[in-house]
């Protein structure tokens, strides 16, 4: 065992190892304080198959875990010659199965050596680190201590085109640190006459406790199965899990024979596996991918969360949040300006919550005009803007199971379009140009007119140019003014078909639509007067828009 913190906990599982029969080696960190060392040496005095040493400090990634594994396993080998599997655990450990079971095991297989060896070229584990390079390259300083000189000292090799040579014989391979092996293959490891090349070429390897015995396991071992006995689990960013009294269960469905790591406070799981009930810790051939699935659900959960559902830990992270909302929406813009009464005309034609300008400079008009929605989601202006990307994800998160629409224009806050843009769940209906028509219809100087017209299409043209990226996921009809209005009804259809599958009829009611005439004679003022409404499209200055909407195109050969 390598020990060097939650001492009682390592030295109750010790004990419990050496009352069933398992002599037990343990290499105590010389970090500890003396009196820590102290108390724990006494409290293991008694137990007569168990050993204690203290001679190097084991700091992650180095070359002294290695030399601890080296010197228990010669104390292990010396003194207990009975002895024929040797067993690597930490002080973290907990073994999940009774000692029994762990012999009767390792008694159906006596020259089987069970340790995770896989070739560098193999390796897809291994996050932010090297393979190859971590058996070339060498590596005097602390990853963990003195980064900047680590990873200098790494660009520097890798400019020189540096490259260690690999001992003779020697094949890379790469694995989990806890490994059962037989005694004669690790004293086979351990009395090589190419031992203390080997030592010196491993000293400047990177993570050596993850390659020394994976390596040379390979050229003495008869029956090598590359497997660990311990369930060992990490996340998606190399970290270990850390095992809790809730994962009870999942640990006893793995069916290993040991795992790490185990939350010293755990009191729930060293009470029910450090038990001789077998019906406490009954299992069948070690399986840790029983488990696996759960863990890439967990991973999944942790690192993207629930569609639209932002945590803290991914908040700041833009792109980590998976799914942006939590399901499908539409937005409408310019519909509204075209339709008298239109919002409560589609709320009664599709059956959804239709709002109307959730963006509006005043407040959010939200369906029915209320002032707080669904989860104390209130219409306040402020709080929206605060944070307009939370304002819509809150909403479509606490509207889950009903599909909300809402109406967007040029007089809107437009912070909130590169979150529509780049969001798979939105649907855009956009009719450019639209914007003209209670510009048309309002009373005021024709000069205000103009200035504002301009402005709106400015605005417009930048929120268009919004969609035209390649990153853009939301999907996008758009019809000009004067493109709409050829058509209406059955682009209106169009729309309504597309707001869902269910909603596919035909329209047996329309809204009614503003009066127009006069507008084709309002945008020719606006072309005369130096503004160019190319959103609005070609709008005939005889205001026949009854013809308009009926006349079919006629087909034209391109040459």
């Amino acid at each position: 065992m390598l020990v060097h913190n939650s001492l009682e906990r390592a030295a109750e599982v010790a004990r419990h190892f050496a009352n069933h029969d398992c002599p037990v080696v343990i290499h105590l960190d010389i970090r500890v304080a003396d009196p820590a060392r102290r108390a724990f040496e006494d409290s293991l005095k008694d137990v007569p198959n168990l050993r204690t040493l203290s001679r190097y400090a084991c700091e992650w990634g180095t070359w002294q875990i290695v030399k601890a594994t080296q010197a228990i396993s010669e104390v292990m080998l010396a003194e207990f010659p009975e002895v024929r599997h040797i067993f690597l655990a930490s002080g973290s450990c907990l073994p999940l199965r009774p000692v029994a079971a762990l012999r009767e095991y390792l008694d159906a297989r006596p020259q089987t050596d069970f340790i995770e060896s896989v070739a560098t070229g193999d390796v897809g584990w291994v996050v932010g680190g090297l393979n190859l390079e971590r058996f070339t390259l060498r590596f005097p300083f602390s990853w963990r201590k003195r980064r900047r000189l680590f990873d200098g000292y790494v660009r520097l090799q890798r400019r020189l085109g540096f490259c260690r040579k690999i001992p003779p014989g020697l094949e890379p391979h790469l694995g989990s640190q806890w490994w059962c092996l037989t005694r004669q293959t690790l004293s086979a490891v351990l009395e090589a006459p190419e031992r203390a090349t080997r030592d010196r070429y491993f000293r400047r390897v990177w993570i050596p406790d993850e390659a020394y015995f994976q390596s040379l396991a390979r050229i003495y071992s008869r029956n090598l199965e590359s497997r660990s006995l311990t369930l060992s689990k990490f996340d998606f960013q190399g970290k270990p899990h850390v095992f809790f009294d809730d994962h009870l269960q999942l640990l006893r469905k793995s069916d290993c024979f040991v795992a790490r790591k185990i939350w010293p406070q755990a009191q729930a799981l060293y009470d029910a596996f450090l038990s001789d009930d077998p019906a406490k810790t009954a299992g069948g051939e070690p399986n840790p991918g029983k488990i696996d699935r759960l863990f890439s659900s967990a991973a999944e959960r942790r690192t993207k969360s629930r569609a639209g559902l932002y945590s803290q830990s991914r908040f700041p992270r833009s792109g980590w949040e998976g799914a942006k909302t939590a399901a499908p929406y539409s937005v409408l813009q310019g519909f509204d300006d075209l339709f008298e009464d239109f919002m409560p005309w589609l709320s009664k034609i599709s059956g959804m919550r239709v709002h109307g300008h959730l963006y509006a400079p005043g407040r959010a008009e939200f369906a029915g005009g209320e002032t707080i929605y669904n989860g104390a989601l209130p219409d306040t202006a402020e709080i929206r803007d605060y944070n307009p990307q939370s304002f819509l994800t809150n909403l479509i998160w606490n509207t889950r199971g009903e599909q909300q629409i809402f109406q967007f224009g040029p007089k809107d806050r437009q912070d909130i379009l590169p979150f529509l843009a780049s969001d798979a769940n939105a649907k855009m209906f956009i009719l450019s140009g639209a914007w003209a028509i209670p510009l048309f219809r309002a009373n005021a100087n024709f000069s205000d007119l103009r200035r504002e017209a301009a402005l709106m299409q400015r605005v417009e043209m930048a929120a268009l140019a919004q969609f035209d990226k390649p990153w853009v996921k939301a999907r996008m009809r758009k019809w000009s003014l004067s493109e709409f209005l050829e058509s209406p009804m059955e682009n209106l259809q169009h729309v309504v078909n597309e707001l869902g599958p269910r909603h596919g009829r035909a329209l047996t009611e329309v809204p009614r639509m503003a009066d127009l005439k006069g507008l084709g004679k309002f945008l020719r003022n606006l072309r005369n007067q130096g503004m160019q409404p190319i959103l609005v499209g070609d709008v005939p200055v005889n205001d026949d828009l009854q013809n308009t909407s009926t006349r079919r195109a006629r087909p034209s050969l391109i040459k």
